[in-house]
């Protein structure tokens, strides 16, 4: 999977500090893949349309970021309307800020991954007040499953985009000493594939219980900008991330997640591995 090229990067919005913070993290990145922004606004009822509003604020982005810019404006549920736009113009990336529509919700439960879980493309998860212009460190957690490599080449391409490092983490059960060596033995193969690649990496790995809250840790321990995760709805054999771990990594975390939606194959040859 790869961000395309002259694409839509599709930004829901309501003014607020969040949804404003996403459309400014949007910039180098549409910039360095020639796409253009649309801006998306929801809203429940007749007389929140806010026109004057999204047009200026359009006018502005375009202006700020020196790409292509457009609005809509739509009636109904942030959720439905986000993924049924995302696929109707055919969006390559979703970049949303969380909390200014989840305010009212269940920030823990099913907030955020019930817009995550139906999007058609790749989403970026906005929560923190503070980010960096660019990205120079991107966290990379994998476990054995076939569609966590699948984030590898999406890795490699925001590497290349911004000259950024990219900093591996396995993490596994403290109890399992059989996944454990399956998974070091990996995580170098993927960090040499990495390094071929002419990109700066470097792997450590964790014993854990605590999933979510030991890659979000790690993550402000290395100042990561970006934490790079699976859409995984289910657990396999080979996984030790399941979906709920991805879930609660962008239901906590303080930097930007990019959550990938699984491609439909049932194994990806990029390594060459049997694990």
């Amino acid at each position: 999977m790869q961000i395309k090229e002259r694409g839509i990067i599709l930004i829901p919005i309501d003014f607020s500090k969040q949804s404003l913070s996403a459309i400014n993290q949007s910039y180098n990145l549409a910039r360095y893949t020639h796409s253009k922004l649309v801006l998306l606004h929801v809203y429940s009822k007749t007389g929140e349309e806010s026109y004057d509003a999204l047009n200026k604020l359009t006018k502005q982005t375009e202006e700020e970021s020196g790409v292509p810019t457009e609005f809509m404006n739509v009636k109904g549920d942030i959720y439905e309307e986000t993924d049924r736009i995302a696929s109707e113009i055919n969006a390559s990336l979703i970049m949303v800020g969380l909390e200014s529509h989840m305010r009212f919700r269940d920030i823990v439960g099913s907030s955020a991954s019930k817009l995550i879980r139906k999007v058609p493309c790749p989403i970026i998860t906005i929560r923190g007040d503070e980010h960096r212009d660019g990205c120079e460190n991107i966290l990379l957690p994998i476990d054995l499953s076939n569609v966590s490599r699948e984030k590898v080449d999406v890795a490699v391409q925001f590497a290349q985009f911004f000259g950024a490092s990219i900093r591996i983490l396995g993490v596994f059960d403290p109890n399992d000493a059989v996944y454990e060596n399956k998974l070091l033995a990996y995580s170098h193969q993927v960090k040499q594939f990495i390094k071929n690649k002419g990109i700066s990496c470097t792997n450590k790995s964790i014993p854990t219980k605590q999933i979510a809250e030991t890659v979000v840790e790690y993550a402000n321990k290395i100042e990561a900008d970006l934490i790079m995760i699976m859409n995984k709805p289910s657990l396999g054999v080979s996984e030790f991330f399941g979906g709920t771990d991805a879930q609660r990594i962008v239901d906590i975390s303080n930097i930007p997640v990019m959550t990938i939606q699984p491609q439909k194959r049932e194994s990806l040859t990029h390594f060459g591995t049997g694990l």
